[in-house]
């Protein structure tokens, strides 16, 4: 590559900055360029970099000049100025796939609708815990690219979003993991479930047969595509239902791992992380130590001492008999259907926010069974009510967390559970979910 290859990032967030860091030290000519403002702490990073770097516009010719994109996850690929760049025949790809050239280590990545952030968190507990020297990086919030940049590891666990998976042209990760695939973010994709699908499935598309593709054997969507799919890489499923020759199974209250004509197991009930989605999350991180031959004694300690993640029904406090619950990070319906299962108590849910097209219609169930009341937390709560209107006695409407936790407080009795799990984003009243989650455990806090 030569010193004059011109690159333009598109976002100068966490990713942008990140691709632009790594591209400087290896000879481009970087330009980054971000319609809206740049965080103070990016921009500091750009000029102690001494990167090129506007902000609040697009300069058309300049990006058009590149030889190639770098696109933030968040840019969809349908505006006009991606269309403008491809339409150049200037090559658009993720952060992810610009890091992935310039690294020789060995990389897991991990996607899927639900689980992603708390699998990946596991297995890169897994791998530190014995030893390996290993990042954690991609959507959990930390760049690849500024990674390998500053202290380029031997081993990365990458969480990957499906807007990161469409970027990648050529990135093969060595351990791919795909764990379920349920509607979400359907809105970026034209509302067609098969191109969500599609994305989900590029994780593996680029695999040879010496590297491996674990995936979930009980999701019907997976299997579906699986059936219509040459995967080169070698299979390894993992199920709660099916005893297998060669993957993950639950079988007489153990956790088994057959692999490479080894066998591991331990007692569900010792897993730190509890609920039947978290057996999937455990099942497939175990896989992972299991391919890297990790000591079955390390790989059992971290799976009974793992710290759960902050925002994933995280226990906030219990106020006069009422557990408080946040689960903010919740943004799709199949992630709220997972908490709703996993309560033994009567729920005050509140719920709302941003809808990406939320169908839900299974979570009706769920909420006959043990939801006395809902509160409602967003802009727009109508999709709520026409759901649930039928089965719940009681829909209040609030416009913050504070008076959504004073609602709840109210009519919460000693035994119940308030389980903040939105099924929904954030952005209409938060910055994220975890600036949701944060509020809302100061105001039970407050109390």
């Amino acid at each position: 590559m030569g010193k004059s290859k011109k690159l333009a990032i598109l976002g100068a967030g966490e990713s942008g900055v990140g691709a632009a860091i790594l591209a400087k030290k290896m000879g481009y000519e970087v330009w980054v360029s971000d319609k809206g403002k740049v965080a103070g702490k990016y921009a500091k990073a750009l000029v102690e970099h001494g990167i090129d770097w506007e902000e609040g516009t697009h300069t058309l010719d300049r990006i058009l000049s590149a030889d190639e994109v770098v696109k933030s996850p968040g840019i969809p690929d349908d505006i006009d100025l991606i269309k403008r760049i491809r339409g150049k025949g200037i090559p658009v790809i993720s952060e992810i796939e610009f890091a992935g050239r310039h690294t020789s280590a060995t990389t897991i990545a991990i996607t899927g609708s639900n689980g992603k952030t708390t699998t990946t968190t596991l297995t890169h507990s897994l791998l530190k815990n014995a030893g390996l020297d290993v990042g954690l990086v991609g959507n959990i919030g930390f760049s690849f690219a500024r990674q390998v940049a500053e202290k380029d590891h031997e081993y990365y666990v990458i969480e990957m979003s499906s807007f990161q998976l469409d970027g990648i042209a050529d990135f093969a990760p060595d351990v791919a993991v795909l764990l379920n695939i349920t509607p979400d973010h359907l809105d970026r994709y034209d509302y067609q479930l098969d191109r969500y699908v599609d994305s989900k499935f590029r994780i593996t598309q680029n695999q040879t047969d010496n590297q491996y593709f674990i995936y979930c054997l009980d999701d019907q969507l997976i299997t579906s595509r699986l059936q219509q799919t040459n995967i080169t890489a070698k299979c390894l499923p993992f199920s709660q239902y099916q005893v297998l020759a060669e993957g993950a199974w639950i079988e007489d209250q153990k956790l088994i791992i057959n692999l490479k004509k080894k066998r591991f197991e331990m007692f569900i009930y010792d897993l730190a992380l509890q609920g039947r989605h978290n057996l999937y999350n455990s099942m497939a991180a175990g896989i992972v130590a299991r391919i890297f031959d990790l000591r079955k004694d390390g790989i059992r300690e971290s799976l009974k001492n793992f710290q759960n993640l902050e925002h994933r029904l995280e226990f906030v406090a219990k106020v006069h008999g009422i557990e408080f619950i946040n689960d903010s990070k919740a943004t799709n319906v199949n992630s709220t259907w997972f908490a709703l299962e996993t309560m033994d108590k009567p729920v005050v849910w509140i719920v709302g926010g941003v809808d990406k097209g939320n169908d839900y219609a299974s979570l009706v169930p769920l909420v006959k069974k043990s939801v006395k009341m809902i509160i409602c937390l967003g802009n727009d709560n109508r999709k709520i009510h026409e759901a649930f209107s039928r089965h719940v006695d009681l829909i209040v409407n609030t416009g913050s967390a504070q008076e959504a936790v004073k609602v709840s407080y109210h009519f919460a009795q000693k035994g119940d559970v308030v389980l903040l799990s939105p099924a929904c984003a954030s952005f209409d009243l938060f910055e994220n979910y975890q600036d949701r989650g944060w509020q809302f455990k100061n105001a039970v806090k407050a109390l």
